[in-house]
């Protein structure tokens, strides 16, 4: 249903979505309204929906060209808040009859808070994709001018992979959903594929909030859309399907056989950005494809009459569960893989992807195509298989892989190009159906059934005949090409067991419609992953691989490469803004003084619902110079300190930071080496886990050359941490090489987010500023993901070495070293010194330092550098802190540990996370929620929600203690009753005013009286003050007299006075104001120009006597301008200044003019300094008489 949309920007800007029936409203609230509802990113916005008919729309005009077909939410971009309406869409699918789903192809932003983007967005972008091979790369762009801040997310929308439908839920599969044909429930939807879900959250909060009746004419409306990203396609089987008894046939009404693809949003992203799995079990390129036939009228070997049936199949695909990376390239197949987390600290986000799963579709088969000769994927393969056999679901470990029906999951390998290598090619992929057909019997399918349309039976009469029992987890390396192509066979193969069943045959044309189908929807999701369309789809789409189909897909890959390398950063940034996803984006915040209430009261009582957890942090930093024969060292006395081993307390976090792992030659800092890595990290854990029960686990590690960083963790504690992400960043060489740089990994321990940084910086006594750029540089350009830095973490800790030098001669350092004054090298310390200087590390704290320079030594002595080159001593290898609830204990070094030139260095912490309780606080909001409909408003008001006039006040209505009144707000006040307004109705009694002389503060004790007589000084009265009333002024406690006021009555009357005239031929000129005209009159009577006094000169000036003469000269006469000195005040007193000149002055003359003051006579324009006496142009000096006679040329 197609609804206009509307706007008014007076007095203040509205939209509204208007259907023939209801009006949906939109507004940016005033400061008013944001002062006592105060949000997160300051702007709130109000919203209402109210019948056409009491709908005031006299002042609204359309906003577009183009009616909504539906409205997907509010979203904020930047200052701004938009409303995303869809105005153009294709219907694509039937799924039943009445169930129509529709493409999206264009959409639009409508600014709610001004007008300054309205038409800016007037052309489509990609409203009909031309290829859906080729990623769009700005080939419909926007035309010139300001650039609209959602011309990206509209890109996106409108790139031919969102649908919707507004009879039924797409977003869950045939077998979820309720079975009858008119039931639509927006509140059943799976927000897990809901693509739009950031931006309707706000609404949807708004809609539970209405009354039953309101929402159900909300829905009725359809303004609130749901979107899905993937494929959805119907084709029409145009043979109808026939028993295979002829005796009875059906009436030849044509079925729908439908693909629906829904790709999951929870960690949605572009191909090289988004892989493997998360803390929450949610995996990249998950997707849940189903397979669907409606055939209206088919006959059955058990019934005498047709009857309507139904048939769904669901298959899921999805990235390889385990924590891995992979980084672009420009190579295709080089890209390298990495697997960034331990087994032990996998297994429990492995579980809850399975147990997820389990929960949903019931038993797994895990089906793996990846290869076994590629080392990459082999090595993602074994760890796959790994979890599977430690899995609680898989009861007895090789007893699922044997196929044992105890066991809820299953796992086949199959490697899909050795099986496809032969002369069969693609086709031998079939043989898969063999392997798996014990799984496809026992999952079974989902059949209904009912009566036919046409016989006019209840369409509520539909039984579940069939439910599907579990479900094919397909997946590949990308989860695009092979995958696709391997759930195309099982759809087939279960639909085959389907018509088996009902005994019904079917044509060829509609198996080669189902390949088509598979094909397109391989197209569609490879696009949306990966940029291009699938690889083998003219396999797929034909059963036979051609020349052409080879070319296709060698573009195919080519146009990958591209895409992933250049375009992908882009696309991902814009996917994350659409689910909401960046640091610091936030829903847009509706006008909700329930919600406001609810949050004031978690904020005041989130001690019932947060617990403050204290752990302990262990942090180690050592540079060991390219050495290996350490790690078979025993680091205990780095690792384990004396302290913490007779304390038995073993810290939950250990973060080792390693500096200079291998030698930086020039092969290593291009091309960095794992396998030394590898070396240090079973060195620690076989360490860290010599005398410990709660055995240490990496939970993640990264390396960047020489510099590498683990994060270990007790096994107890593992459920805690979540969102663990790595990255890195080179300085070296202006950001080229790796040989400089730091890595970096985050993560969020309960509800704490934390930031661990290893670096090591430039070298050099004197560079400490470059080394402050390389900090600067490590701050401002390491990102992970969704856009988070380093500083947008509550605790911070960097580790590594820093290289900064003591600022000291050789000899002195090592003088000072001997004698131990710590205290002296530390205030010449250079991070010292820049720190305080505010250049570098801001904010960062360092504990007092207790230990020896740890840089540089000879190897294994405990000798300071001896070399020709005589290396200055100094505290190279630092720890350095930041956070709210961190507490720095101690801090060391380990001195007998030698192999190096560096000594290692250790600190430990105390760190305070916090824990939230969300049972609790979830019921506990329940109760506030409750408390406000039943106390916070009168039930008769029922102001509008955009109503400016109405008082919000709502919040804070309880009282601080028992027995106290509600506080007060801005508008009422605990101590008026009856809702008077809180305003001062004091007033001064008769003619008085406040005492100047009170002090401020009412409760310092005064003896004056606190009113006064007004007087004439007073702005409230304008009686002059007598002889005897002088106005006094304090001044430091003493009483100071004022001048006497100026009294205007000791001048001469204005019509006897006399203007003055300045002298011509030497004759004073004189005239009286009686004489004047009326318009000379009004000359004379503008207001007076104040001048400076005309002497300001100290008597002693040795310049006075000048410029007494001067003033004299140019004004004429001492008269007017002489003061005189009152004895008694002892202040020069300066009459007023003289009126203007009156119009009977003689104007002839030129050095005057009656409206400008008297100019000073010009001084005489300086003499030109003498010419040379020669005439010799080069510059030979001698004399020449015809040139002294020479004068200055005057202008005429």
């Amino acid at each position: 249903m197609a609804v206009r949309i509307l706007h008014n920007d007076h007095p203040q800007r509205s939209v509204a979505i208007v259907s023939p029936s209801h009006v949906l409203y939109f507004r940016q609230l005033d400061e008013s309204h944001s002062e006592q509802y105060v949000t997160r990113n300051g702007r709130l916005c109000g919203v209402e929906f109210c019948a056409i008919e009491s709908a005031n729309l006299e002042d609204f005009v359309p906003l577009s060209r183009q009616h909504s077909l539906g409205c997907l939410g509010l979203i904020n971009i930047g200052p701004d808040t938009f409303l995303c309406v869809i105005t153009a869409a294709k219907e694509v699918a039937q799924v039943r009859p009445g169930e129509m789903v529709y493409r999206i192809l264009a959409v639009e932003f409508h600014c709610v808070n001004r007008s300054d983007y309205d038409n800016s967005l007037e052309y489509d972008v990609n409203a009909y994709p031309i290829d859906s091979d080729v990623w769009d790369q700005g080939k419909n762009q926007q035309p010139a001018g300001v650039e609209h801040p959602c011309l990206a997310l509209k890109k996106l929308l409108c790139d031919g992979t969102f649908y919707y439908s507004g009879d039924f839920d797409l977003t869950s599969r045939l077998q979820t959903r309720s079975i009858s044909l008119n039931s639509f429930d927006i509140d059943s939807f799976d927000p897990g594929f809901m693509w739009n879900s950031h931006m309707i959250r706000p609404l949807l909060q708004f809609r539970s909030r209405l009354s039953g009746d309101e929402r159900e004419k909300l829905d009725n409306t359809r303004f609130l859309t749901c979107v899905i990203r993937g494929f959805v396609e119907s084709m029409t089987i145009q043979r109808p399907m026939a028993r295979l008894d002829s005796k009875l046939r059906t009436a030849g009404m044509p079925g729908l056989l439908t693909l629906i693809s829904r790709l999951s949003c929870r960690k949605a992203g572009t191909r090289f950005n988004a892989r493997g799995i998360d803390d929450d079990g949610n995996v990249a390129n998950f997707v849940e494809t189903e397979t669907v036939i409606w055939n209206p009228a088919s006959a059955s070997s058990s019934r005498s009459s047709a009857t309507a049936v139904g048939f769904s199949y669901c298959q899921i695909r999805g990235s390889i569960p385990i924590f891995w990376e992979q980084q672009t390239g420009l190579l295709p197949n080089q890209q390298k893989i990495q697997i960034t987390r331990s087994p032990e600290a996998t297994q429990p986000a492995f579980d809850k992807h399975m147990d997820g799963l389990a929960l949903k579709y019931g038993a797994i088969h895990l089906v793996n195509l990846l290869s076994e000769s590629k080392l990459g994927e082999a090595e993602l393969s074994s760890r796959y298989h790994k979890h599977v056999r430690h899995s609680p679901l898989s009861v007895d470990g090789q007893s699922s892989i044997k196929g044992s029906s105890a066991s809820l999951l299953r796992s086949t390998k199959y490697d899909f190009h050795a099986e496809t290598k032969g002369p069969g090619g693609y086709e031998a992929a079939s043989q898969i159906q063999h392997i798996v057909q014990h799984s496809a019997d026992a999952f079974g399918y989902f059949l209904m059934e009912g009566a036919p349309e046409d016989e006019g039976g209840p369409r509520e009469g539909f039984l579940t005949v069939l439910q599907q029992e579990g479900v094919f987890r397909t997946n590949c390396l990308d989860c695009l090409d092979r995958t696709n192509l391997v759930q195309g066979i099982l759809s087939k193969l279960a639909v085959e067991a389907f018509l088996q069943q009902r005994e019904e045959i079917v044509g060829h044309d509609f198996w080669m419609r189902h390949s088509t189908l598979w094909a397109d929807n391989g197209d569609a999701l490879s696009k949306i992953y990966a940029g291009t369309g699938a690889l083998k789809s003219s396999f797929t789409r034909t059963g036979k691989m051609s020349l052409a189909g080879a070319i296709a897909d060698a573009r195919k890959s080519a146009t990958r490469i591209y895409i992933n390398n250049f375009a992908d950063k882009d696309r991902q940034n814009t996917i994350d803004v659409i689910l909401g996803k960046l640091v610091g984006q936030e829903p847009v915040s509706l006008y909700d003084p329930a919600s406001d209430y609810v949050t004031a009261g978690l904020s005041k009582r989130s001690q019932e619902f947060t617990t403050e957890l204290p752990i302990h942090i262990y942090a180690g930093t050592f540079n060991v110079n390219g050495q290996i024969a350490g790690i078979d060292h025993d680091l205990s006395e780095w690792l384990r300190p004396a302290f913490l081993q007779r304390s038995q307390q073993y810290p939950e976090l250990v973060v080792v930071g390693f500096q200079e792992i291998v030698e930086l030659s020039p092969q290593q800092i291009m091309a960095t080496d794992p396998s030394r890595k590898a070396l240090w990290e079973r060195a620690l854990l076989k360490c860290l886990n010599r005398c410990t029960d709660d055995s240490y686990v990496l939970l993640r590690g990264g390396q960047l050359v020489g510099a590498a960083l683990f994060i270990l963790v007790r096994s107890s504690v593992l459920a805690n941490i979540k969102n663990v992400e790595g990255s890195l960043k080179k300085t070296g060489m202006s950001g080229v090489a790796g040989n400089k740089g730091a890595v970096a990994i985050r993560f969020e321990y309960a509800n704490t987010p934390m930031c661990f940084v290893t670096a090591h910086l430039a070298a050099g006594f004197s560079n400490y500023d470059e080394r402050n750029r390389d900090y600067s540089t490590i701050v401002n350009g390491l990102v992970f993901q969704r856009g988070r830095k380093i500083d947008d973490h509550d605790a911070v800790i960097w580790l590594g070495d820093f290289n900064y030098r003591i600022d000291l001669s050789d000899e002195k350092v090592r003088r000072l070293v001997d004698l131990g004054d710590l205290q002296t090298l530390y205030h010449n310390d250079q991070l010292h010194l820049q720190m305080v200087a505010g250049s570098t590390f801001p904010y960062y704290n360092e504990s007092r330092i207790t230990f020896n320079p740890t840089y540089k030594y000879d190897i294994g002595t405990d000798v300071y550098d001896t070399s020709e080159k005589s290396r200055i001593p100094a505290w190279c290898d630092r720890v350095l802190w930041k956070g709210k609830g961190l507490r720095q204990l101690s801090y060391g070094c380990a001195s007998n540990i030698r192999f190096s030139d560096h000594r290692p260095v250790f600190s430990t912490f105390q760190c305070d996370v916090s824990l939230i309780n969300e049972v609790v606080k979830s019921k506990l909001s329940r109760e506030l929620h409750l408390q406000f409909k039943t106390r916070g408003r009168p039930s008769n008001e029922t102001p509008s929600l955009l109503d400016n006039n109405h008082e919000g006040d709502l919040l804070d209505l309880e009282p601080v203690a028992s027995g106290l009144p509600a506080p007060s707000s801005e508008k009422q006040k605990w101590w008026l009753q009856d809702g008077l307004s809180a305003k001062s109705s004091v007033h001064a009694p008769g003619n008085t005013e406040l005492n100047p002389n009170r002090p401020p503060n009412p409760f310092t004790e005064f003896s004056g009286s606190d009113w006064v007589a007004i007087r004439s000084g007073s702005p409230f009265c304008d009686v002059p003050l007598g002889a005897s009333e002088k106005p006094l002024i304090t001044t430091g406690g003493s009483y100071k007299k004022l001048p006497p006021p100026y009294d205007p009555s000791t001048l001469p009357p204005i019509m006897s006075r006399t203007v003055p005239a300045p002298p011509m031929g030497g004759k004073a000129v004189h005239t009286t104001t009686s004489s004047l005209s009326s318009a000379e009159w009004t000359k004379l009577n503008k207001p007076l120009i104040p001048r400076k006094p005309a002497e300001l000169s100290n008597p002693g000036n040795s310049r006075s006597g000048v410029n007494d003469k001067l003033l004299e000269a140019q004004q004429g006469s001492n008269i007017a301008t002489s003061s005189f000195r009152d004895i008694s005040s002892g202040r020069d007193i300066y009459p007023p200044p003289p009126p203007r000149r009156a119009a009977t002055m003689d104007v002839s003359s030129p050095m005057f003019s009656p409206r400008e003051p008297p100019r000073r006579k010009p001084f005489p324009p300086p003499n030109l300094p003498p010419r040379p006496s020669s005439t010799d142009l080069m510059d030979n000096e001698g004399e020449s008489p015809g040139l002294l006679a020479w004068a200055p040329l005057k202008p005429s």
